[in-house]
């Protein structure tokens, strides 16, 4: 882009283009306009310089959302930030594809550079995508070979940052685009279709995203790292080599042979379905989309002459990549919740305590967590809108409400009401909080600031037995899921019983509620109710198999109305986290996905960026984050309530922001 002018939409590979609008440039604000900085850096296939790849430079558009499940369209089409200056500033090394989308070419040793050939906009989330070229091994030009690179958010000055980390220098080969490929995967319908909307919540969202591509290598030189830039987690750095090991086989080919044909056939935008990629880079992408389909034939693929060592020395279950963080405070963590910035809160029963993990992996909560004074075995934790956090107190017969930052509310903890072994907690529209006594079968509600509304001994009646799990739907009434008679009960805003006497059947641990108002249940099986009580997941309801995979544990919804669960073999070996799509089909395979070392794994959350995270209920504490594996959900849960209650029970929840 120029002053006055912003590429809107821009085709590439067959698109059409369009432009228009203005920026002011001078001290720029979020949607100014800035001078792009030069930027050179290498292409690779393997350990080989691509010569004559094209080099493209996009932004993620704002205008509609690309993703899982979404079709490639101008809405969701990324916006091309190159120029004609490149036949200025690099006359010998540059090119249009035809439908006004510039570009760079390599040199003879995989060298490109931009030095000025665009502008940028705050807040654009920008990458790199390297197309064709010959990788040097007698194999003639490969136009399948397409590679990505993610450099963040349009920098107000300077270079672009990789963490904290300028850089102005980046490879671009396989490991970059494994690492951008699962970081945007939830935005991504290909490579050349990244995009979100414009809301507020969406732009945190796809930030996020793009930055988490850090927590994964280096961009300055191409390599994967083993642990996060803020030394807390641990990065699956061999099964990210081992992923680039599969797009090289066809990178470093003609892209006719059998390595192109059998990742193009099963790396499809389905897995073994739907729209078959052309290119190495969109091969990436689907594999993140798809992580359990076809392993056995993709992994072969990294195993003829790998270019990148410390790889998988077997094949494993499925293909997620996930980080693994530890410290912080965190000792046998239960529950977790998403916060409007994509931070992930965690409670430790063990220490009375709360850790908070930012997006990029750092612990806001300092090496402890948060106050250990005013928590005593605190087993839930949901995020209100004001994003103050709210814990239940099992042991102590409280609930703890603390600040963005970790602070005690005025009056907290909060008792009386009824609140014996609080168990589990939900927000509801107008910002009260709803706890469920686990052993006096009873639930409390509680005013945001604490005063009891549901009369001194809390809701009772309609079948409450052992009361666990609780979730909040439009109409805003309460659903809340019984341990012991497997029954699910009802309750309106007022504290009226729904659901009869004996409630509906579906028991469990836990319960989440979409965007119909539909409620789904943890156990095994699940069972799916309409908002009316009538079960919609048939008279065995939705079942899963596999190693260890017979206990469920948390249950959460994406932005695709997809129910994710946590299950826990009840033994000191590898659970798993279980997909369905919002028909009840199974996503996840019989094994489920195993990434991040989940060992009796417990609660479950989504996050905007569209990263799953669980906990690992064990005295080490473990927190996994897989990266890029559902589609990115309004956070917190409570923002996807309406105002307004709806008839019903319909709302944004378990929708994209």
């Amino acid at each position: 882009m120029r002053a006055g002018l912003v590429v809107l939409v821009c085709g590439l590979l067959g698109l059409a283009g369009c432009s228009g609008g203005s920026f002011s440039a001078a001290n720029p604000a979020a949607g100014a306009e800035v001078s792009g900085v030069k930027l050179t850096g290498t292409v690779h296939g393997g350990q080989n310089p691509i010569t004559g790849a094209n080099v493209y430079l996009f932004a993620a558009n704002t205008t509609g959302y690309g993703g899982p499940g979404l079709a490639a369209s101008s809405s969701n089409a990324s916006v091309s930030l190159l120029t004609s200056a490149v036949f200025t500033n690099n006359p010998l090394n540059s090119g249009e594809d035809g439908n006004g989308n510039y570009y760079v070419t390599t040199d003879v040793n995989g060298n490109f550079s931009i030095t000025g050939d665009y502008t940028c906009t705050l807040g654009q989330q920008v990458y790199l995508y390297a197309l064709g070229g010959n990788p040097g091994l007698g194999t003639g030009t490969n136009p399948a070979a397409g590679l990505l690179a993610a450099l963040g958010s349009c920098p107000t000055g300077g270079n672009f940052l990789s963490g904290s980390s300028p850089i102005s220098y980046v490879v671009v080969n396989e490991v970059s685009t494994v690492a951008t490929a699962y970081a945007f995967a939830g935005f991504a319908t290909d490579a050349t279709h990244v995009s979100s909307s414009g809301t507020a919540l969406a732009q945190t969202g796809i930030m996020n995203a793009f930055a988490n591509a850090a927590n994964l290598e280096t961009l300055g030189t191409g390599v994967a790292l083993a642990t996060t830039p803020a030394g807390n987690g641990t990065v699956p750095q061999s099964e990210i080599n081992t992923l680039a090991n599969i797009l090289a086989a066809c990178v470093n080919s003609n892209g006719t042979g059998s390595a192109c044909t059998t990742l193009f056939n099963d790396a499809q935008s389905g897995g073994s379905t739907g729209t078959q990629a052309t290119d190495t880079a969109t091969a990436a992408i689907n594999m993140a989309h798809n992580p359990g389909a076809n392993i056995t034939p993709l992994y072969m693929l990294s195993t003829a002459n790998p270019p990148f060592g410390s790889a998988l020395s077997a094949q494993p279950n499925d293909f997620t990549v996930a980080l693994s963080f530890t410290g912080g405070g965190l000792r046998s963590p239960v529950g977790i919740a998403i916060d409007g910035s994509d931070n992930a809160w965690v409670v430790s029963g063990y220490n009375d305590a709360v850790t908070v993990i930012s997006t990029t992996g750092t612990f806001p909560s300092g090496a402890n967590g948060y106050p250990g004074s005013r928590l005593n075995v605190p087993y839930e934790i949901v995020i209100d809108a004001s994003g103050d956090a709210w814990i239940t107190n099992y042991d102590n017969f409280t609930v703890t409400k603390l600040s963005s930052s970790g602070s005690p509310a005025s009056g907290s903890p909060y008792s009386g009401g009824g609140l014996q072994y609080p168990y589990g907690i939900a927000i509801d529209g107008s910002g009260n909080a709803w706890v469920t006594n686990e052993t006096k079968n009873t639930v409390t509600k509680l005013s945001n600031s604490g005063a009891v509304l549901s009369g001194a001994s809390g809701y009772t009646g309609g079948g409450l037995d052992y009361p666990v799990g609780i979730a909040i739907d439009g109409a805003g009434s309460a659903w809340i899921v019984n341990q012991s008679s497997s029954s699910v009960v009802k309750i309106s805003n007022s504290g009226g019983i729904l659901s009869g006497t004996s409630g509906y059947a579906g028991g469990g641990k836990s319960i989440a509620i979409d965007s119909s108002g539909n409620a789904w249940i943890a156990g095994n099986p699940v069972v799916e109710l309409s908002n009316s009580g009538t079960v919609l997941s048939g008279t065995n309801g939705y079942v899963y198999t596999g190693n260890s995979l017979n206990y469920a544990t948390g249950i959460a919804i994406d932005g695709s109305g997809n129910a994710w669960i946590t299950t826990d073999g009840g033994v000191y070996e590898g659970d798993a986290v279980v997909e369905f799509s919002n028909s009840g089909t199974l996503l996840s395979g019989t094994n489920g996905y195993t990434g991040g070392g989940q060992v009796l794994s417990g609660g479950i959350a989504i996050d905007g960026s569209g990263d799953v995270w669980t906990v690992s209920n064990s005295t080490t504490g473990t927190v996994a984050e897989l990266i890029g594996v559902a589609t990115p959900v309004i956070t917190p849960i409570c923002a996807g309530l309406p105002a307004t209650p709806t008839a019903n029970g319909t709302s944004n929840l378990g929708t994209r922001p």
